[in-house]
């Protein structure tokens, strides 16, 4: 294992390419292999047998490619998935909630934090564990919004179909007078004007992703690990579904970084 493998990052579409986004910013010559489990898409919705299955699927195929580290760029497998299967590989595997939950309590000011995410994690209670974890007196709502990941796979970020999820879903929060909101979907980061629009500049949006690639960032600092030599790097996609919507929708998310996109079969 060298500093030139690459970092694999998955999720159950496009909504982990907002981990993507933050890792072209904070570590831009890393290679990555980012898969795109779009044959199962929403996630959110799934039980967790299903959930498992589809997780050590696409963590033997990363590592058939090599990678140096996992980021689990969902929100609903590092609510549901993670906490085991990061025991059962010797790779640094990292979620999202955790990162999340600290930037929340750093940033709350009247201990009332929202939470925005899928069926599954809100059942989970992941996020209210993780923010009670560093801040026993934080009260915690959270939401789930089965609406949002349809919107993003669509590449419909704006317009009234969204103007109008993001109302139903955030109105009530605001009323329980949360001051900070976070995007518990790796999905929702991509509607962030919407929300923020509705949300009002009073409340704080949280987005994990950002804070995940900083722990990464440290992580392979400290295990030499580090790309840092300014080559061009090398940055594949793969689908296990439809591979011409995620290819349309990324580049729409991703300024038309996205070369190609391959489908395989796990």
């Amino acid at each position: 294992m060298g500093k030139y493998n690459p970092i694999g990052i998955f999720d159950s579409g496009v909504g982990g390419l907002t981990v993507v986004k933050s890792l072209l910013e904070e570590l831009p010559y890393e290679n990555f292999i980012y898969f795109g489990d779009t044959a199962h898409v929403p996630y959110g919705n799934k039980t967790p047998s299903e959930l498992f299955s589809y997780a050590h699927n696409i963590i033997k195929f990363l590592m058939a490619n090599n990678v140096k580290a996992i980021i689990v760029a969902c929100g609903t497998h590092s609510s549901i998935t993670l906490p085991v299967i990061s025991t059962e590989y010797s790779l640094p595997i990292l979620g999202v909630v955790n990162p999340g939950a600290i930037m929340a309590t750093n940033h709350s000011k009247n201990n009332k934090i929202g939470v925005l995410a899928t069926q599954a994690t809100v059942k989970s209670l992941a996020y209210t564990k993780a923010i009670k974890a560093i801040n026993k007196n934080c009260e915690v709502y959270e939401v789930f919004c089965p609406e949002f990941v349809p919107l993003v796979e669509a590449g419909k970020l704006d317009g009234e179909a969204t103007e109008l999820a993001v109302a139903k879903y955030v109105q009530p929060l605001k009323v329980l007078g949360i001051d900070t909101l976070i995007l518990g979907c790796t999905h929702y980061p991509f509607l962030d004007e919407v929300i923020g629009l509705y949300a009002g500049g009073d409340i704080k949006l949280i987005n994990p992703s950002y804070t995940t690639v900083t722990v990464l960032k440290e992580l392979l600092a400290e295990k030499g690990l580090l790309n840092d030599e300014g080559l061009a790097p090398q940055r594949d996609f793969y689908v296990s579904g439809d591979d011409s919507s995620f290819f349309r929708v990324g580049n729409l998310l991703l300024d038309n970084i996205i070369e190609k996109v391959a489908k395989v079969n796990l």
